[in-house]
Formats: structure tokens, C-alpha cells, sequence
């Protein structure tokens, strides 16, 4: 009889601007069906945002003197989780800004970022904001791929910016062939299958 794998495999390798999809039962408050950005990954360790746990609250109640701006935001991680973080689509419009991949950028200069979003300049898919982040010491990620934990992928910048979709794991993973479609759909307690 052969036998169907529903976990990723364990030879995958990850790069700067993948995404990860947690394995569908792992059960990990912070990480359970999450999809995480990957915005460094070397021999020193790998960190990333989680992009679909969002908080009920609004920009300007993090930080004082933020501009009021119509987003959601997401818990990005459980390491620094009093800090705010942010990815953008704005390139070099934002000063010393990084490129995680193509389209994609992360951090920069807060103030510039703040005029322009006071100034109506920058609207909610251009822009994503993250209380913390998720982090891997050196070699930490590469065994839990080999643990199966995670599925590896790649989103286009539209995906990860779209903060509009309820079920981003879901949809992603749907999209990863038949093999994804089936995993997408399994129950979250295996027991209610």
C-alpha cells in the first residue's frame, strides 16, 4: 500500500524572501498555521515576521506620535514583541530601507515613513506593521525543516501585502498543487476528521 505524505518534506532549504507555512498540526500558540516571512537567513541564524496574527488595535495606540493609518497589524514573532516593526512595497522612497526580495522592503527611516503617512502618501497595501518577530539561532531553522514543521514556499509582493485575506495559510498552501489543496483543508484538530 502506498502511503500519502501530508508534511513538507525534510529536504527543503529556505532562502531570504520565502515564506514558511507551519505544518498543519503543529501546535505552537505563536506559530500554528502561520505564514512567516523570511527576511534574513545565514550563518548567523534567521529571523521573519509572521504575517497572519493580527491584534485588534489600531497604529497610533502602539506608539506615541504615529498618524492615525487604517491597518491592521500583526504579531510578528515572539522575540522583541514591545518593538514595532514594518515591510513595505516603497523602495527607495523610504531612506536605508533593506530589500528582503524583489518588491519587498523592510525597515528604513521611521520619521520619513510617519510624514508620509500623514501626508496621505502611502496607503494599507504598501505598508505592513509587526509587534516583534520570530527568530532562529544558527541552525535552529534547518532542523526544524528536517523536522517537518515547516513548508517552504514563495508569495508575490500582492500576497504578502494583502492584509484582507482571513485565511492567508489556507490560500497559500491551495496553491501549491493537489498535495497543498488537501493540507489546506484538513480540520484543525485532526480528532474532528
Amino acid at each position: 500500500m502506498k502511503q500519502f505524505n501530508l508534511g513538507p518534506s525534510e529536504n527543503t532549504t529556505v532562502n531570504k524572501g520565502n515564506i514558511l507555512l507551519a505544518e498543519p498540526f503543529l501546535d505552537d500558540p505563536y506559530f500554528k498555521r502561520t505564514v512567516i516571512l523570511v527576511c534574513e537567513h545565514n550563518e548567523e541564524g534567521s529571523f521573519g515576521f509572521v504575517l497572519n496574527n493580527y491584534i485588534d488595535v489600531e497604529l497610533d495606540q502602539i506608539m506615541d506620535g504615529l498618524p492615525d493609518f487604517d491597518t491592521k497589524i500583526s504579531i510578528g514573532g515572539p522575540v522583541k514583541n514591545s518593538n514595532l516593526y514594518y515591510i513595505h512595497t516603497l523602495g527607495n522612497e523610504i531612506r536605508e530601507s533593506v530589500e528582503i526580495f524583489d518588491g519587498i522592503f523592510m525597515g528604513g527611516d521611521f520619521d520619513q515613513l510617519k510624514d508620509k503617512i500623514a501626508h496621505g502618501l502611502v496607503d494599507q497595501n504598501q505598508v505592513r506593521f509587526f509587534v516583534g518577530y520570530s527568530g532562529w539561532s544558527p541552525q535552529q531553522l534547518e532542523d526544524e525543516l528536517r523536522m517537518k514543521s515547516w513548508f517552504v514556499g514563495q508569495a508575490s509582493p500582492n500576497v504578502l501585502m494583502n492584509t484582507g485575506d482571513s485565511d492567508l495559510w489556507k490560500t497559500i498552501l491551495s496553491t501549491m498543487g493537489s498535495r497543498g489543496k488537501i493540507i489546506a483543508n484538513l480540520p484543525d484538530d485532526p480528532s474532528l476528521n
